[in-house]
């Protein structure tokens, strides 16, 4: 607390003057650009590194950014993610949703070692919330990894998307430059995009391609950023040589 409380004395004496200026500037107009699920991994600053400000993104953190599918929540059985999509996309109409993963996810390196009934066990689900969370929506993520384990990584994988003639193919990390654990990482980032699509409320706005998925992944230790190609089936590093091809194929699809 000491360290937060003198943070703010020099917030007070720093930059507070000009985020007054930008939240007078958007109180009465605000057009946020997107809905932006990410981990709540005190590594991952989504503000700093997509450059946005004041105004510009609903940010949703979790552990492991999931966002439950719809066929868990029955009757009034709910929880904030689903709440976010609806207040981002329905209310204030937000025309983009973005997941990002990362790389060292403590969330999904637990995941990984779920694959192991001794430490998926019902008394562990009850002792630990976290196990809990990830064992109720996240299995998917794992099966679905498992499968692409088995058959190897340089086969691609199919995911259920926004409609039926949107599902889209991926390979996962074919080039083998990260861990196992992160493989998963960007498995379950994925994998979120078909959770999304799941909700009913979303249904009109994403087949009339109204509102669009995108995912992206951050290697938290080089500091560089994938963005999930649907046209190259890959995540693609957004550097100096990729952003003009990737710029061209987001205003193709998602014009």
């Amino acid at each position: 607390m000491d360290r937060i409380l003198k943070g703010v004395m020099r917030y007070r004496g720093t930059t507070r003057e000009q985020m007054v200026k930008e939240f007078k500037q958007v109180k009465d107009n605000p057009h946020p650009k997107a809905v932006f699920f990410t981990c709540m991994d005190s590594r991952m600053i989504p503000t700093r590194y997509t450059d946005t400000h004041v105004g510009d993104m609903f940010v949703i953190r979790n552990a492991g950014n999931l966002i439950p599918h719809a066929h868990h929540f029955q009757d009034e059985y709910y929880s904030c993610e689903p709440a976010g999509l609806e207040l981002g996309c329905v209310v204030n109409s937000i025309r983009h949703v973005i997941v990002c993963g990362h790389s060292d996810c403590k969330a999904m390196n637990l995941l990984y070692q779920l694959r192991d009934p001794k430490e998926a066990t019902q008394q562990h689900r009850r002792m630990s919330p976290l196990r809990a969370w990830l064992l109720e929506h996240a299995t998917t993520s794992l099966e679905l990894f498992r499968n692409i384990q088995n058959v190897g990584f340089d086969k691609p994988v199919t995911f259920s998307s926004e409609s039926p003639l949107r599902r889209f193919v991926a390979y996962i990390d074919h080039e083998n430059r990260f861990s196992i654990e992160d493989k998963l990482s960007q498995v379950n980032t994925l994998q979120q995009l078909s959770n999304i699509a799941s909700y009913g409320f979303l249904k009109r706005r994403l087949e009339t391609h109204d509102l669009h998925l995108h995912a992206l992944w951050f290697d938290i230790y080089s500091g560089d950023i994938f963005y999930f190609s649907r046209g190259s089936k890959k995540f693609i590093e957004i550097n100096e040589t990729t952003i003009d091809k990737l710029l061209e194929e987001v205003n193709r699809w998602y014009s």
